[in-house]
């Protein structure tokens, strides 16, 4: 496939990243408009989690199609009938007065966004000349870096100034926007010969992925029978899915790509860290709030101090990877994670604020490079008759270690719970910082497999000499 033009490459790169962004802050923005939106429907705003988790879960189940859609279909109509069926079902969002209609509609948005994203990356990487590949995967990573962090504070501040609704409405010139571009910057392609619908894959990997999530979810907020035997079943499923891929002459999702070292130790090692790494977004606010007292609009300005040291990183990231090498980078950055996480556990209310940021913008820089490297490394070896097996691997694993970061969070703040109850230790941070030192040892373990890379790898990725 041809590479675009300089200036139709920008635009589709800036589309593809707003769209990926869009779906990313969907699924963490309404959980500060919660309370909100239950008075709207006349339910407790417990009940509301399930329009959270239905997004999520609808999004889980249906990205490994994303592949074979886009082969038999092609991406420019894919792509823009995902953007088409997100802003419908946002500009639905906002008009329903009923939760069932609300979550039905929210199912819906999943499902477009589980088009939208794989696809979205797909359209960069096999547009992108393979000597600017590092840096447009460089900006792919900036949409999970960004909107978990800003998404609390925008949804907290649009509920309290507009009304929930304005949430969803947003999403509408945007998307229609999008629609446009979509339309009018991808070339139309012949699709690729059509190879048959693995349904056994489909019904095994989105069953497992559909039941793994919902448990991680479910285990969040409660550790029961029915929660573990879900997340057991989930894993059966998912075991099946893989024995089923193995041998299949069309599978839904290749795992060939495993077999290259580097998107090996990426979709392994990396996805401990990320799920240590994504664990601060819901950790952080919550030990503001409940341990420190702080309201949930003061939390949201220190989480921004995060946000800060992730653009603090984007110029000087291709620069040290080029100097350094990603091996040396993942192992020194992984390890300030670590600490940085760890040094979280240190905070205290009435710590200086001359102390407490440092220790923010210090993550938010490690969170940054750790996410880039692991963003981009995993396609660096990655030939370009496999980038569609690699990138359907690789928004599958990626998404479940997500939700396994917020599951991580909680869970360890239970047994935190438990240990003061058991140590006799007053406070309510004490739970949370027990979570941000477990957080801090899962980013730890995950280097252990990058220690396994070559020195040289991904060196012809960012041209180093």
């Amino acid at each position: 496939m041809s590479a675009l033009q300089d200036t139709r490459l920008r635009l589709v790169m800036f589309l593809v990243t707003g769209a990926m962004f869009m779906e990313v802050l969907d699924g963490n923005i309404i959980a500060t408009a919660l309370p909100d939106m239950s008075r709207s429907f006349g339910v407790d705003a417990v009940r509301l989690n399930v329009a959270i988790s239905a997004y999520l879960l609808a999004l889980g189940a249906f990205i490994p199609v994303s592949g074979w859609m886009t082969d038999r279909y092609g991406p420019r109509r894919v792509f823009a009938g995902a953007i088409a069926g997100f802003t419908l079902s946002s500009l639905g969002c906002g008009l329903v007065d009923s939760l069932e209609a609300f979550v039905a509609l929210r199912v819906l948005q999943g499902v477009s966004g589980a088009l939208m994203v794989p696809v979205g990356r797909l359209l960069v990487l096999r547009y992108t000349p393979p000597a600017r590949r590092m840096v447009a995967m460089s900006n792919l990573v900036w949409p999970a870096l960004v909107a978990p962090v800003i998404a609390p504070p925008l949804g907290g501040f649009i509920a309290s100034h507009l009304h929930w609704h304005w949430i969803f409405f947003l999403n509408v010139p945007l998307g229609i926007l999008g629609l446009g571009l979509a339309l009018w910057l991808i070339p139309t392609l012949e699709s690729a010969p059509r190879q048959p619908f693995d349904w056994t894959g489909f019904i095994l990997c989105g069953l497992g992925i559909f039941a793994l999530l919902g448990a991680l979810e479910w285990l969040a907020t409660s550790i029961n029978a029915a929660s573990l035997a879900l997340l057991a079943c989930g894993i059966v499923l998912l075991l099946a899915a893989l024995r089923h891929l193995r041998r299949a002459a069309t599978p839904m999702l290749s795992l060939t790509p495993m077999r290259i070292a580097t998107f090996r130790v990426v979709m392994l090692g990396g996805s401990a860290t990320r799920i240590a790494i994504s664990s601060l977004p819901f950790l952080l606010p919550l030990m503001f709030q409940l341990g420190f007292g702080l309201d949930a609009f003061q939390a949201g300005l220190l989480l921004l101090v995060v946000f800060a040291g992730n653009l603090g990183m984007k110029a000087v990231t291709t620069p040290i990877l080029r100097r350094f090498g990603y091996r040396q980078v993942m192992l020194w950055n992984g390890l300030l994670a670590a600490a940085s996480l760890a040094a979280c556990a240190l905070l205290t209310r009435s710590m200086p604020l001359a102390a407490l940021l440092p220790i923010l913008f210090i993550h938010g820089m490690a969170r940054s490079m750790q996410f880039t490297c692991l963003g981009t490394l995993a396609f660096a070896d990655v030939p370009e008759g496999r980038m569609a097996d690699a990138n359907g691997l690789f928004n599958v694993i990626t998404r479940l270690s997500m939700a396994a970061g917020i599951t991580l969070g909680a869970l360890a703040v239970r047994l935190g719970e438990t240990l003061a109850g058991a140590l006799d230790i007053a406070g309510a941070a004490f739970p949370y910082r027990v979570a941000f030192m477990i957080a801090a040892v899962t980013a730890l373990a995950g280097l252990f497999d990058t220690l396994r890379l070559p020195d040289n790898a991904g060196d012809h990725f960012v041209a180093r000499t």
